[in-house]
């Protein structure tokens, strides 16, 4: 199970870290990826940290302002998030795997807006 949290509305510039708590594998063993999704569009893949933490991988649109990171022992995963853009502006999901792109929790809405 995953489940993702700290979502919100935030104003462009400003900073938010999401959060997605994991249950039922073995966290440890697992690459993990964040993709967004905004409403009639396609999934896009935003970053990929594998089990140790590392490897990390980013898309150019979010490289330098986000940051991927997990906790092995809390068996959570993060996204730092900095320097919102409007176009950061999506529903943020966390998946199992290396640049994975197929979400299947519900997500986390983030809204950059003044």
């Amino acid at each position: 199970q995953l489940v993702e949290s700290g979502g919100g509305l935030v104003q462009p510039g400003g900073s938010m870290t999401l959060s997605c708590e994991t249950s039922g594998f073995t966290f440890y063993l697992v690459s993990m990826t964040w993709v967004r999704q905004v409403p009639g569009k396609g999934v896009e893949w935003v970053s990929s940290i594998n089990k140790d933490s590392s490897a990390l991988s980013y898309d150019d649109s979010v490289k330098g302002r986000f940051t991927i990171s997990r906790d092995n022992a809390k068996k959570t995963l993060y996204l730092h998030m900095n320097s919102l853009k409007p176009e950061d502006t999506a529903n943020y999901h966390c998946v199992l795997g290396w640049r994975s792109r197929n979400p299947t929790s519900q997500g986390t809405q983030v809204i950059v807006s003044s």
